[in-house]
């Protein structure tokens, strides 16, 4: 019962969005809020998890250290430029070619941290 009861009222509330005049800029607003907040949360996540992991990533060696920060760089930078490089065919292309570039790289590394 308890479940649709917070449909009702997420229906409600997108009724209430739907229905008002100028809904479209609270719209906006509330997505660029929760898209601020989900960022914070990322980089705290990022931030506890390099504190924890401090000794592993400064044992892998400067090559691997270096090939990590550049993978996860590449993925900043890639997402980054998600909407300009999904605009066209070739972008979407070249989009899931640097993701899967970093990728190699972050396993690379990983694999490195493996063996010791």
């Amino acid at each position: 019962m308890k479940h649709v009861r917070n449909i009702a009222i997420i229906l409600a509330l997108a009724g209430v969005v739907y229905a008002a005049p100028a809904a479209g800029a609270a719209v906006n607003l509330l997505a660029w809020l929760l898209g601020v907040i989900f960022l914070g949360v990322l980089a705290w996540f990022v931030m506890v998890m390099y504190r924890h992991y401090r000794a592993e990533i400064f044992s892998l060696g400067d090559g691997m250290r270096a090939l990590l920060y550049a993978s996860i760089g590449l993925v900043v930078l890639t997402v980054t430029a998600t909407p300009r490089l999904w605009a066209s065919g070739p972008g979407t292309a070249v989009w899931f070619a640097l993701l899967a570039v970093a990728s190699c790289g972050a396993f690379v590394a990983w694999r490195s941290y493996q063996r010791y």
